[in-house]
């Protein structure tokens, strides 16, 4: 992740898709207080979150931390998101990016109820996950799967855990059709290796990939996208 998260087509394009997001309500320089939870390597908390405000990240790898580090960031702390080492009313956003799908969350109530306590009235979360259950393939193998969502079962989360759900949209549909080939072929033809899709070179084609995600960014932030691979929402604290 250290490695690719700053040149990778997928996370550059994301950074695309939440900057558009994250421009709906705030504004760069706004000075907010950030929480980052699972903050992996720390690109995210490092670089363009950190236009919004102060960001404060948390992982439960320690060597996640050290290469935040490496990125320099200065406010870390080592914590799962069920139970966090903050004071309540202590955010005002807080960003979660595809963290509540692993299976080291057993239950993905506990991390949105604790976002709940640690945001400020107002404060909000976003929310990205990976979609579609039916979608499962070697990829998720690599990464430790225990569940991916639909737009429905993440809107019923958010009301579930106290959150007003402001914006919900599906991504990464443009793309949708080549991965559905992918994940039908691995069943038919199992890789020898289980591997994340993020570790997959692509090579000339990286700026294209890129190009062609980043121009979903007008459409999630805005009317929503009705299919894709990953579920982003924003969900508001009463």
């Amino acid at each position: 992740m250290y490695k690719v998260e700053q040149q990778h087509w997928w996370y550059l394009g994301m950074a695309s898709i939440t900057q558009a997001i994250l421009n709906r309500w705030y504004i760069p320089g706004e000075n907010l207080s950030i929480l980052d939870a699972g903050c992996g390597t720390g690109a995210a908390l490092t670089t363009y979150l950190a236009e919004y405000g102060t960001v404060t990240g948390f992982d439960v790898s320690e060597l996640a931390l050290g290469f935040c580090r490496l990125r320099k960031a200065q406010k870390l702390a080592r914590a799962s998101a069920t139970h966090l080492p903050f004071s309540s009313k202590s955010f005002e956003l807080v960003t979660s990016f595809d963290v509540l799908y692993e299976q080291a969350v057993p239950d993905d109530a506990m991390p949105l109820s604790e976002f709940g306590r640690v945001l400020v009235k107002g404060g909000r979360v976003l929310l990205r996950l990976p979609a579609y259950d039916w979608l499962r393939g070697q990829h998720d193998k690599g990464i430790h799967t225990a569940r991916r969502y639909t737009a429905t079962r993440v809107k019923a989360l958010l009301q579930k855990t106290g959150f007003m759900v402001e914006h919900i949209s599906y991504a990464n549909t443009l793309l949708f059709p080549a991965a559905l080939i992918k994940r039908t072929a691995e069943r038919i033809w199992p890789p020898r290796i289980e591997q994340s899709d993020l570790a997959l070179n692509a090579g000339p084609f990286n700026r294209l990939l890129q190009h062609i995600l980043s121009l979903e960014a007008p459409l999630v932030s805005t009317i929503g996208l009705p299919f894709g691979l990953s579920v982003i929402a924003v969900g508001k604290k009463g």
